[in-house]
């Protein structure tokens, strides 16, 4: 179900699976999207031998052995591996002749993003593969199939409470789904709410209005409108939205849509989050409204949202710069021989600030605005390098 860019008709790794032949890949999103289910798939489609490991327990001798017991098959085996963010050095650098040979095709799965976590010898034996939550014409599709094979029905209301309170993971529905079987032949609104009586994250809530609402919160505030964001916030907390959801949507947008310009907005979304997963409601409602009015009055600047997003998009497109050689770490032996830290200057020794080259190319991502906070911020950028 779903991931439509990765095995829609045309998708380029949906061919490479039908070829019979896939890089060693990492699959990273939400849980409940079908990281395991396509690595599965993918070994049925190759009639490969299967090993399913999760690399909190993984042992480097079960990885030797998984390869050791198909020397001689007719398929490489496909040696999945769960959570692989969590792989040790130690544990990838044993995978590495593995991948290098293709002893085996190595896939793994995380909820995380596990780039940071991959050494380089492994990225770049890899691909990478975003998952994302599905949607709900996707979980229909699931839940209609699991109906079929449970031989159940539902009335409408309780389909819909099914997709919606699931957040996007299939797994969490059919978990649900096969339990409230268990207890009736036609599944209930009722019964389903007795066994998850809120939705999972993200505050989905039991209609589109609670998207809605939750949107029209952020836009209010974004406009600095202080009386139209109370009331949204109003609407939010009266239709039983999860307070958490709401204060972790008001903490990225203090960061996305304020920044630089208000500093102290991050900050004191930051003390209401916390507040409100200590105080609860009904009290939390005040530390909401109290934050909403806040960020609502706050001068606004998306300048540290899109400095990220315009950088993420220079290395997107491969704009990698060799980091400048007086730049590297010269803390260890031999460094100066490599004339790593050779010509660096150390601003503190010309009066806080020198002109030296920082990157290979000159990039151009953080404009900050005449706005608030970030109007001093590049005056203090100007007095530092000495120009007014």
């Amino acid at each position: 179900m779903g991931q439509k860019h990765l095995i829609g008709a045309n998708a380029p790794f949906r061919r490479l699976i039908e070829s019979g032949s896939i890089p060693h890949s990492f699959f990273f999103g939400p849980p409940g999207t079908g990281k395991t289910s396509l690595a599965r798939i993918i070994a049925a489609k190759l009639d490969a031998p299967f090993f399913e490991f999760n690399a909190t327990s993984i042992k480097i001798e079960d990885i030797r052995k998984a390869v050791d017991s198909t020397k001689h098959a007719l398929q490489k085996p496909l040696i999945f591996i769960d959570e692989v963010h969590r792989l040790s050095k130690t544990q990838q650098e044993v995978l590495l002749p593995i991948m290098e040979n293709r002893f085996a095709i190595v896939v793994g799965a995380s909820t995380e993003n596990p780039f940071f976590s991959l050494t380089g010898g492994i990225r770049s034996r890899s691909m990478l593969f975003e998952f994302f939550s599905l949607t709900d014409e996707d979980l229909r599709q699931a839940l209609e199939k699991g109906l079929s094979k449970l031989n159940k029905t539902a009335d409408e209301e309780a389909k819909e409470y099914l997709i919606r309170s699931s957040s996007g993971d299939a797994r969490a529905m059919l978990t649900l789904l096969d339990y409230a079987a268990k207890l009736e032949d036609n599944i209930t609104l009722d019964t389903l709410k007795q066994l998850r009586p809120s939705s999972l994250t993200d505050g989905a809530g039991e209609s589109e209005t609670h998207y809605n609402l939750a949107s029209a919160l952020i836009k209010s505030i974004r406009g600095s409108d202080e009386q139209a964001a109370v009331y949204y916030l109003a609407r939010l907390i009266a239709g039983g939205e999860e307070p958490r959801f709401i204060a972790r949507r008001l903490a990225i947008l203090a960061a996305e849509d304020i920044g630089n310009a208000n500093p102290n907005a991050l900050q004191i979304a930051n003390a209401a989050f916390g507040l409100v997963e200590k105080i609860g409601m009904p009290e939390s409602r005040i530390i909401l409204s109290q934050l909403a009015i806040y960020l609502a009055c706050s001068p606004k600047s998306n300048s540290a949202y899109t400095a990220i997003d315009d950088a993420l998009a220079l290395i997107s497109s491969g704009e990698i710069y060799e980091v400048p050689p007086h730049l590297k770490d010269a803390h260890f032996a031999g460094a100066a021989k490599l004339g790593r830290g050779i010509g660096y200057k150390y601003p503190h020794d010309f009066g806080g600030w020198v002109d030296q080259k920082y990157t290979a190319k000159p990039v151009d991502v953080v404009k900050l605005k005449e706005i608030g906070f970030e109007k001093t911020l590049k005056e203090w950028l100007r007095k530092i390098k000495g120009e007014g």
